[in-house]
């Protein structure tokens, strides 16, 4: 990412917004704001071989493996404003296990991109089903967005919900219902 360029926009939109990009408080501005939007969007510059680093291990367990509460910061791809949560992720292995550090990180290179929940959440369950070769994955995503809080309809306590459930998790109903049950508590308060 071209920081100049970036910076130089940030620069542009602030006096388009009545702002004087000179005056004290403002005159880093343009650069941290660059800063920020690189950082921000690192999933883009991410390699899912590199963050995975060889840490898919055989091994004969297969009963359902849970990692949850994972904390992710992402950016509305329409709005360009943050939505965060928490997700849950879960894998029912099939000969191979990914070592515990490596799904929050997943999470990591897919949120840090403009996303849409629905898309990233997919992304995850996607990406660890074509990684692991597992039984099934289940994805459960839930955020607020500061699209829907601080503009629009305004509505400070909602919260979405989505989720992507493949394999075992999607073709059997009480494998489903278990981790439902497993990861099911006040997450957000």
């Amino acid at each position: 990412m071209d920081i100049e360029s970036v910076s130089k926009n940030v620069h542009n939109i602030l006096t388009e917004l009545g702002e004087d990009p000179t005056r004290h408080g403002l005159e880093q501005t343009p650069e941290r704001v660059a800063k920020a939007y690189q950082y921000l969007t690192s999933g883009y510059r991410q390699n899912i071989d590199e963050v995975i680093n060889g840490a898919i291990f055989e091994e004969d367990y297969d009963e359902m493996v849970i990692v949850k509460d994972i904390d992710f910061y992402s950016m509305c791809e329409h709005h360009l404003l943050p939505f965060f949560g928490r997700v849950q992720v879960a894998y029912i292995p099939n000969g191979k296990i990914v070592g515990l550090s490596k799904i929050p990180r997943i999470v990591d290179v897919f949120a840090r991109r403009l996303q849409v929940q629905e898309r990233m959440t997919q992304q995850i369950a996607n990406t660890l089903m074509e990684y692991l070769n597992p039984r099934g994955v289940a994805v459960v995503a839930e955020a607020y967005h500061m699209c829907m809080m601080m503009r629009g309809v305004q509505k400070q306590n909602s919260v979405t919900t989505t989720s992507s459930m493949l394999g075992i998790f999607n073709e059997d109903a009480r494998t489903r219902s278990e981790f439902l049950e497993l990861v099911s508590h006040d997450r957000l308060k």
